[in-house]
């Protein structure tokens, strides 16, 4: 007789709330077998048409010396979406760095924070 297993939720190193679903994902920080060291990045999912991958970007401000003001810039990363998470355009994400999982994605999101108002 065969038993359902409960997975839980492995601690992965930062404060943030485990997902309510579990995954049989390899490449989920929480179920499967990826690892996520480095940095923590904030930004928001402008692309989710990838399977199991979104397109994050993010606004820095940079100041310009010359014109003594600040210019707004924006980064955008490829990173990858387990799907214990559910993540759409337009969601806030913590993304944090992990090993290359493939050319362009070397993060892996972490957390979706929530929406923003429409």
């Amino acid at each position: 007789m065969a038993q359902a297993q409960v997975q839980t939720a492995r601690d992965i190193g930062i404060e943030v709330p485990p997902p309510a679903q579990s995954c049989t994902d390899r490449a989920c920080p929480f179920h499967g077998h990826l690892k996520v060291r480095g940095q923590v990045l904030t930004g928001r999912i402008v692309s989710a048409k990838m399977e199991h991958s979104v397109v994050v970007e993010r606004e820095l401000l940079h100041y310009n010396n010359k014109f003594e003001r600040y210019e707004r810039r924006t980064r955008r990363y490829s990173a990858r979406l387990p799907s214990c998470l559910s993540g759409k355009a337009g969601d806030e994400v913590r993304i944090m760095e992990c090993r290359p999982l493939s050319k362009t994605i070397s993060f892996c999101v972490v957390e979706v924070r929530g929406g923003a108002p429409q």
